[in-house]
C-alpha cells in the first residue's frame, strides 16, 4: 500500500493505492487523524481509485476518520472508489453513510 497526500487550498488529499487490510490500515488512520486532529484540516479527501482491496479494518480506519471530522466540523469525503471498495461499503451498508464523489473535482466543489 502507498499513501501520498497532497494539499489545495484547505484540503488535504490522500491518493491510497493498494490494499487497505489488517497491517497497512493503521498507516491509513494515522493519516488520516493527524490531518483532521492535529493539523486541523478542514477538508481531507480519500482517492480510493487504486485501492485493489479493503477489509473490515480499512473500514474501521475510514469510520475513524469520519467520526473524527464530525467531532472537529470538518469534511471527510471518499472519492474515485474502486469497484471492490464501493461493493465493501454498499455490502457493510456504509455506502450512504460517507460523503463520496466520483472525482477530486466535485469533491473540491464549494
Amino acid at each position: 500500500m502507498r499513501i501520498l497526500a497532497r494539499r489545495r487550498d484547505k484540503t488535504t488529499i490522500f491518493d491510497v493505492s493498494g490494499d487497505i487490510d489488517f497491517i497497512n490500515s493503521p498507516e491509513v488512520r494515522q493519516s488520516v487523524l493527524r490531518e483532521i486532529r492535529d493539523i486541523r484540516t478542514s477538508r481531507v479527501v480519500v482517492n480510493l481509485g487504486q485501492v485493489r482491496y479493503i477489509d473490515s479494518s480499512g473500514v474501521a480506519s475510514l469510520l475513524e476518520g469520519l467520526k473524527a471530522s464530525r467531532d472537529f466540523g470538518s469534511r471527510f469525503i471518499l472519492i474515485g472508489l474502486s469497484s471492490r471498495a464501493r461493493e465493501v461499503l454498499r455490502l457493510t451498508r456504509l455506502i450512504k453513510v460517507f460523503e463520496i464523489y466520483d472525482n477530486e473535482e466535485q469533491a473540491l466543489a464549494p
